[in-house]
């Protein structure tokens, strides 16, 4: 479904006027701007609220030059996985450490430490910082969460909407539930039976949104085989 004929069912939903078109006369009309920015804020919070979704989750590598330890992060980042570690290349068993505090992590480098032999990193100044510096031809890499969440009509991705054909690139339905949801509760209208259904069907699609678990790996030789039981013999002293 395009943004368009989301809307347009959303429109429907809550009783107001359907557009024909939402961008075409965008600044003239005040229903169609309260739609597009209700479309935007709840394709951000389906992406980036609720879970990890694998369809935006992305890898990225840096190849050290022997010198480099603060780096640019992707461009369409958002955040690190909740799982997420920072691996080198030399050190696949153990992953970097992580620095959260900015004064632990200039302490640390101001006095030389080195008690973490796999190497420590840290978020400042909107760039990742590795310690120590990548050696030459040294990878790290680390997974993140894509702030691209619409597929863009005209090509390529974005993180808002920008035209009436462009697409929500997770399940299109989450998208209307929840803008039906957040309309009704910006209005002042009922919306507790919808506030059910938009989670019901976010934690369905979340649970579809990872492979199912292996109970066990072995199967028996044919399906009409049975299972026999050894049977102990007990003996009592006469």
């Amino acid at each position: 479904m395009t943004l368009l004929s989301v809307v347009r069912d959303v429109c429907a939903a809550v009783g107001v006027a359907i557009p024909q078109s939402i961008f075409s006369n965008l600044t003239g009309n005040r229903t169609t701007q309260e739609m597009v920015s209700t479309a935007n804020e709840m394709a951000q919070r389906i992406t980036a609220d609720h879970r990890d979704w694998t369809r935006l989750r992305k890898v990225q590598t840096y190849t050290g030059d022997g010198v480099t330890t603060a780096w640019d992060l992707p461009a369409n980042y958002r955040r690190m996985l909740l799982t997420s570690n920072v691996w080198r290349s030399t050190s696949t068993e153990q992953p970097m450490a992580f620095i959260s505090d900015t004064e632990d992590w200039l302490n640390r480098r101001y006095g030389n430490a080195t008690d973490n032999a796999w190497g420590e990193w840290t978020m400042l100044g909107g760039q990742i910082h590795l310690w120590p510096a990548l050696a030459v031809d040294e990878t790290a890499y680390f997974a993140y969460l894509d702030r691209n969440c619409v597929a863009l009509a005209s090509g390529g991705f974005s993180d808002s909407f920008l035209a009436d054909l462009d697409r929500f690139v997770l399940d299109e339905r989450l998208l209307k539930l929840g803008m039906i949801l957040d309309w009704k509760q910006k209005k002042g209208s009922a919306y507790a039976e919808d506030m059910g259904t938009y989670q019901d069907a976010l934690e369905n699609a979340a649970g579809r949104d990872q492979p199912a678990p292996i109970i066990g790996s072995r199967m028996l030789r044919s399906t009409d085989a049975s299972i026999a039981i050894p049977t102990q013999t007990i003996f009592v002293p006469g």
